[in-house]
């Protein structure tokens, strides 16, 4: 039996209890469907509203033959732990991991205790190695996109060429997981259920600090029709107030856009949405367009209101263009969302201060603020490398954990999230008093700040 899993656990991580936005994991979902496809048994266990205790007794009830774990940035400690189980309990259990993290990390992975590593995209390769398993009762040692320990070397195989037409893939197996968790959830913490659906693979930008470990620098799309006959089925079988579609940039092909908002009005599916695209992908005529086919919030990455850095990021994007966009999709009846990250290498406070003017002015409805960290494989960590401060345990810490020689500490850059929110609100305060209170507060954060650098 072959079992598909992911290690995301919702009840032992409290900040994510404080954002309950928890999403399907679409993409063992379509490995699923995928081998349900070519006649490859498998199960899916669903971690999200589970435990650790939980998938172990559900593990040694039934051993599979192969357990097959997505791994991330999020999930990689808990995936590490599940893997040191397996091995522990379950010596018959082949462990094979894929995801974005493997590709830069696969020989740590292999060497804490997973059989194989796939690289790439996951819907072939694991039905290969399903496949030979199935017949040898053993793990192949000669397929694409894989992985793994050999008489103590890394034996790495050839990377496996893209899927070129992702129409070809099944829709995700959502049948094997109880949807109804994720659709009370988002109801009972923010009066809408939400579903997520995703119509393209990779994203042909080269912004330095953005992994590309699964998709490269690929753009494949699903046809409009395939993905309003997946919003059809959606809207017939569950019925949720909105859809958060998971794309890079929703709006990167005006043609195709323009195909789905017809195809979508002549079929019925409309179902509100959300997205996330570029300024430079989006117009007048765009936003209207994602008005009229149900788009009720769009997030316009930005990162920053200072062009210097913007451009050190290798955005390719125009600060005005942002902070235009924002302001155009609210007078257009569109929720604006946007990204700021601090932090980045040659941060200075001016950078800062030209971030807190562009928050001012474009008054975006909900805005997110990180601290830069370089994830293994992006130009970033590449440019960063020479200067990383931490020592870094692959076993009990993730990238995100990487910390580098900054313009200013890390500290600095903590406080100064402080100060972005303070003075972003102090605009919009009414209240002569509280604004004079919000004033002496960013008065006292940048004091904080210069004591820190």
């Amino acid at each position: 039996m072959i079992l598909l899993t992911h290690g995301y656990f919702l009840i032992e991580d409290l900040k994510e209890q404080q954002i309950m936005k928890p999403y399907v994991p679409l993409g063992i979902l379509y490995i699923s469907a995928y081998l349900d496809e070519n006649g490859i048994e498998n199960e899916v266990h669903d971690s999200t509203f589970s435990s650790f205790q939980k998938m172990k007794e559900r593990l040694r009830a039934s051993p599979p033959s192969i357990i097959a774990i997505y791994t991330n940035l999020m999930t990689k400690l808990n995936v590490l732990k599940i893997v040191r189980f397996v091995k522990d309990e379950l010596r018959d259990t082949k462990v094979v991991l894929g995801g974005p993290e493997i590709k830069h990390y696969c020989k740590e992975y292999l060497k804490c205790g997973a059989d194989m590593v796939v690289i790439g995209e996951g819907e072939q390769t694991l039905l290969e190695i399903c496949a030979y398993y199935k017949m040898h009762n053993k793990l192949p040692v000669d397929i694409n996109g894989t992985a793994f320990i050999h008489e103590g070397s890394l034996k790495l195989n050839e990377e496996r060429a893209l899927i070129k037409d992702i129409n070809s893939l099944p829709f995700p197996a959502r049948n094997k997981i109880d949807m109804s968790n994720y659709l009370k959830v988002w109801k009972q913490y923010h009066g809408k259920s939400m579903m997520s659906v995703s119509t393209m693979r990779g994203c042909p930008y080269t912004c330095k600090w953005c992994s590309r470990a699964v998709y490269g620098g690929t753009y494949r799309r699903r046809s409009p029709k395939k993905v309003v006959e997946e919003l059809l089925i959606l809207k017939r079988d569950h019925n949720p107030d909105a859809i958060w579609f998971v794309d890079d940039v929703f709006t990167i092909s005006h043609k195709w856009l323009t195909e789905f908002v017809d195809e979508v009005k002549k079929q019925d599916a409309i179902i509100p949405y959300e997205i996330i695209t570029r300024a430079d992908r989006l117009n007048l005529e765009v936003i209207q367009q994602l008005k009229a086919s149900g788009c009720f919030r769009v997030w316009i990455g930005a990162e920053s209101g200072s062009q210097r850095i913007i451009d050190l990021m290798d955005r390719r994007v125009e600060v005005e263009k942002v902070r235009d966009m924002i302001i155009l999709a609210k007078e257009n009846g569109i929720e604006s969302g946007t990204f700021i990250m601090l932090g980045y290498p040659g941060e200075t406070k001016d950078d800062i201060k030209q971030t807190i003017k562009h928050l001012q002015a474009s008054a975006p409805d909900q805005y997110t603020i990180t601290i830069a960290y370089p994830i293994k494989g992006t130009s970033l960590y590449d440019e960063v490398e020479n200067n990383i401060t931490t020592k870094i345990d692959f076993e009990n810490t993730t990238d995100r954990d990487i910390d580098f020689k900054r313009t200013h500490s890390t500290k600095y850059y903590r406080y100064a999230i402080k100060w972005v929110y303070n003075e972003v609100n102090k605009k919009k305060e009414k209240s002569l008093i509280r604004k004079v209170k919000m004033n002496i507060k960013s008065q006292a954060i940048q004091l904080l700040m210069a004591i820190s650098k």
